[in-house]
């Protein structure tokens, strides 16, 4: 998830099994992953990783418009 009024760096909100993980945009670090099992946390970076230009281009987009 993306929220539009979030604040910089570019990151996504990573829901599983009713906890989540933030992952950075850029280098796909992980905080926030309380209570998320380390090999959850590991799939979600990568399935970031795989899809990084895609949310970029949302993340850019979303706040692109905040900020006009």
């Amino acid at each position: 998830m993306i929220y539009t009024d979030d604040h910089e760096p570019p990151h996504v909100h990573v829901f599983y099994g009713g906890v989540m993980v933030i992952i950075n945009l850029r280098d796909f670090s992980a905080r926030k992953a309380k209570n998320m099992k380390i090999s959850d946390v590991r799939r979600a970076r990568k399935i970031v990783a795989n899809h990084q230009e895609f949310l970029l281009g949302k993340w850019k987009e979303f706040h692109r418009r905040n900020n006009d």
